[in-house]
């Protein structure tokens, strides 16, 4: 009995928890970072004030929660990097079918985390600790594209050196293009097409296949 009293219990926190966030990711991407409060969280999300600083403690912890939960699509404890659609990319022969996966995975996260990353942004120009979440997000981009340099280097395609195919990875495919580009009126389909055929072109050599 104890062990369903647990589950039911813990199940109730993480639903607590995700009404918290995504209350919080809507408040943030309407009104700002500076401008919401913990208080118009806790309204919208339907929880009293006191629960919110229960479970995250402050503004800027509820704000990472919501960009890692926008980043991976859920709340499950499972890192971005060690997701299914990771394996399979590791598993391909053809390096243009790398990028093309890595892409449409990363078409997936910037479109969700987009919005929310704007909200960080925007924070950061004056607030350092937005701007230590910018940072940090930046590393996690230049660990992720550094992986996928290292695996077509490995493949005997890479045109560059591997550092510098990280630098072009994270110029090309990371959030900071996206967002230019969507503020212009690309689609996301748009921006996937466009950053595989610009990575194939810069990255890989010439006797990569490319599709029919």
């Amino acid at each position: 009995m104890s062990g369903d009293v647990k589950r039911v219990r813990g199940a109730r926190t993480r639903e607590t928890r995700a009404k918290i966030v995504t209350a919080a990711a809507e408040r943030f991407i309407a009104d700002g970072y500076h401008a919401t409060t913990l208080e118009q969280i806790a309204a919208q999300a339907g929880v009293a004030v006191q629960t919110v600083y229960f479970h995250f403690g402050n503004k800027r912890t509820v704000l990472k929660e919501a960009v890692d939960v926008a980043a991976v699509g859920d709340d499950d404890p499972v890192a971005l990097l060690e997701r299914p659609w990771l394996e399979e990319a590791r598993a391909q022969s053809n390096p243009r079918r790398v990028l093309e996966l890595w892409t449409s995975n990363g078409r997936s996260v910037l479109t969700r985390v987009g919005p929310i990353m704007r909200v960080v942004r925007d924070a950061a120009i004056v607030d350092t600790e937005m701007a230590e979440q910018w940072a940090t997000n930046e590393a996690q981009t230049a660990t992720a594209f550094g992986i996928l340099a290292k695996q077509l280097d490995a493949m005997d395609t890479l045109r560059v050196p591997v550092g510098q195919a990280t630098d072009i990875l994270c110029a090309i495919s990371g959030l900071s293009m996206f967002l230019v580009l969507s503020d212009r009126g690309w689609t996301p389909a748009q921006w996937e097409s466009f950053v595989v055929d610009v990575l194939s072109h810069t990255l890989l050599g010439p006797t990569v296949d490319t599709p029919s």
